[in-house]
């Protein structure tokens, strides 16, 4: 295991875990008081930071594979990504969540989509697309969680 992969994991479970820390305490505050919206809002603008971390690697690994055929399609996926992370800091914190939990499924289809061929496969390392397939949907699970107790 090479020193950079290992200090991925290392921040990745940590992330993963602050997060999820996050979306508990969220979870286990009463839907009627007022401290719940404020925690959700937290929650939000959190998950918003992860979603533009995992969408700007992908601008990295496109700017190193700028000749690459295909990579304009990552970039703009990127850009629809950050768009959207910024456009949840404006919304109510319920429908910030959602939208972070439906776009972090969407990024993981879309890692998952870059090793059978249907985005380049070439501008990602294997065990990257796969980590962050499985870290964005810890993340679109955390994202959702309060939103259960609220039903």
């Amino acid at each position: 295991m090479t020193e950079a992969l290992r200090t991925l994991v290392v921040a990745a479970t940590a992330l993963a875990a602050g997060y999820g820390l996050q979306a508990i305490r969220t979870a286990a505050v009463p839907v009627s008081s007022p401290d719940r919206l404020v925690s959700e809002l937290r929650l939000a603008q959190i998950g918003a930071l992860m979603l533009t971390l995992a969408a700007g690697a992908y601008l990295g690994f496109a700017a190193m594979a700028e000749t690459r055929t295909g990579v304009g399609l990552d970039i703009a996926l990127a850009i629809g990504f950050l768009v959207l992370a910024g456009y949840t800091l404006t919304c109510d914190p319920r429908q910030a969540l959602t939208l972070l939990a439906l776009a972090f499924a969407t990024h993981a289809l879309l890692d998952i989509a870059h090793r059978p061929g249907i985005l380049p496969e070439d501008i990602v390392p294997r065990w990257y697309t796969i980590g962050c397939a499985v870290l964005n949907v810890v993340f679109g699970a955390f994202s959702y969680l309060p939103l259960l107790r609220r039903q």
